[in-house]
């Protein structure tokens, strides 16, 4: 009578539905063992972390708009007349695009309101991009096991570019169009291929029937397509390889300091990608962009006056208008060198940038894994290099905005071009020399902090009349973290002989590593950290204050 009394009293009605279902799910997808693995990983704490969310999230919210966008956009290049609720545009022809454009900005409920929206966070998606590629970069965050990380990355961006430039020419506007047609010139400047890719992708003679229709398929659905993917890749990488972190006390290239995924991780991440969202919406509600229905319809036989593409292809439309307008005939066949070279500089640019993390590995000569950032002062080189680089992007910059700097502040458009012009080539070295020489003098401070200590701003008088400033000592965690970085040795190709007297050959790419390395690490690249002996000599009372 016991034994049935125990069961009775043990026996459990049947599980909610909800349990029912997640174990059902968990029966099939593991995904009570993978939460449970994963639900806790840890993640630094870091403002400069943020940059990489903001750009998720903002490309998250170009997904959105962009889907209700397709709902009412037409991309299509036949003509209609405008009978619409615009006063001003109405009875002009146009095409299907331009009018469902315009159709969106003033009949559709919320439709200015989303385009805006959409067209902003494109431009903040792009530039939170390049930022975040640039603390990536000054960090070192892409060495070893992220290389491929930072391809991915920066493959997210040069699709991003291209991706934005076949958004803002869908509407078929006459700013768009002449960003096309400014396209047009670059594939016809190809050489002997050109006039065969402009019939191919155009349909025809500019501006053909098919080119909105052609854009739409790319910027809706191929290009976001592959974005979305090395999106989950460069995500999956990032959780797989764990998050890098600055240096401080207790960190290392073995453990994380930080929060768990989950909760604090996530709620802080939803909260930040309501608040991108909000800032955005603020920008898109108060501050117009692209608005045609103030440039009008495009028309081949008309340009639009300050005609700008948005700023990231800001660089290549520089390139070619302050470069010179050289033209050879080869054989009866043009060959327009003013196109032809800024189209060449421009992917061995984004081809340099792509491949630098392998050079600076091979330079270096470093197969270990880097979990601990670097101080960009600690790294000169490198850190002159992405300054020289962002100088001659925004001198390109300016250039490919000569007309309106010349209309704006009254200048010569002859003379910005021939400023641009000179200011490529120098102001990148001027910039890359000045860089170096910043953080060799921050890494001089840093050496005599360790050793002095910091200044106090108290002013002491000696015995014998001397006036001094009390220094004072650094706690170890501040030491750790101005001693922790290393001092790689340059790489060395040895002696010319060998141990029996014959002449050693080296390869020229031995020879090339040899004076990169020295370029990087030498002994004009780096100030040497104090050494425990120096340390206790000053400390110890020998000329300390």
């Amino acid at each position: 009578m016991s034994n049935e009394t125990s069961a009775t009293t043990t026996r459990r009605g049947p599980a909610p539905r909800g349990e029912r279902i997640a174990d059902w799910a968990d029966g099939r997808l593991g995904i009570y063992s993978l939460a449970k693995a994963n639900m806790r990983k840890i993640f630094p704490d870091h403002w400069s972390f943020m940059l990489g969310e903001v750009a998720l999230y903002s490309f998250v919210i170009i997904i959105l708009t962009g889907v209700y966008l397709t709902l009412f956009f037409h991309p299509s290049m036949a003509e209609v007349t405008y009978h619409g609720s615009y006063v001003p545009m109405q009875g002009i022809r146009m095409t299907q695009a331009f009018e469902s454009t315009l159709d969106i900005s003033f009949d559709v409920r919320g439709g200015l309101l989303i385009r805006q929206i959409h067209h902003w966070a494109a431009l903040v998606f792009l530039a939170a991009m390049m930022v975040h590629m640039m603390r990536v970069f000054f960090t070192g965050a892409f060495r070893k096991p992220r290389e491929i990380n930072w391809l991915f990355g920066f493959l997210l961006f040069v699709l991003g570019m291209f991706t934005g430039f076949t958004g803002y020419s869908l509407p078929d506007d006459l700013l768009s169009g002449t960003g096309v047609r400014f396209i047009e010139g670059v594939i016809l400047a190809i050489p002997l291929v050109g006039s065969y890719l402009q019939m191919f992708i155009f349909g025809g003679e500019f501006p053909g029937h098919d080119i909105i229709a052609r854009f739409y398929t790319v910027h809706v659905l191929l290009l976001p397509g592959i974005m979305l993917g090395l999106l989950v890749a460069h995500l999956i990488l990032v959780f797989y390889h764990k998050h890098t972190q600055f240096p401080g006390a207790g960190k290392t290239n073995n453990n994380v300091v930080g929060m768990p995924l989950l909760p604090v991780y996530m709620a802080k991440a939803g909260g930040f990608f309501f608040l991108v969202f909000g800032v955005i919406s603020v920008i898109a509600a108060i501050a117009s962009i692209n608005p045609v229905w103030a440039i009008g319809p495009y028309r081949p036989d008309q340009v639009s006056t300050g005609a700008q593409p948005d700023w990231y292809m800001g660089f290549a439309e520089g390139l070619v208008r302050v470069m010179p307008g050289w033209e050879w005939n080869f054989w009866g066949h043009t060959v327009n060198f003013g196109v032809l070279i800024p189209i060449v500089i421009f992917p061995l640019v984004l081809v340099a940038i792509a491949v630098y993390p392998f050079v600076e590995s091979w330079v270096r000569g470093d197969k270990r894994e880097h979990h601990i950032l670097d101080r960009p002062r600690n790294v000169p080189t490198r850190t002159g290099f992405g300054v020289a680089w962002l100088v001659a992007y925004f001198v390109m910059l300016i250039g490919g905005g000569n007309d309106l700097w010349a209309t704006h502040f009254h200048l010569s458009i002859n003379s910005i071009t021939w400023f641009v012009r000179i200011a490529f080539f120098v102001g990148p070295v001027l910039a890359f020399i000045a860089t170096k020489r910043i953080c060799l003098g921050l890494q001089r401070r840093d050496k005599d902090k360790v050793l002095h200590g910091r200044e106090s701003g108290i002013i002491k008088r000696l015995p014998h009349g001397e006036f001094i400033e009390v220094h004072e000592p650094l706690d170890q965690e501040q030491l750790h973290m101005l001693t922790q970085h290393e001092q790689p040795e340059p790489y060395e190709l040895g002696p010319e002989v060998d141990e029996n007297g014959v002449r050693r050959k080296f390869t020229r790419g031995q020879k090339m590593r040899a004076k990169l390395s020295k370029g990087y690490y030498g002994e004009d690249n780096v100030i040497p950290k104090p050494t425990v002996e120096e340390y206790k000599e000053i400390t110890s009372g020998h000329g300390h204050h």
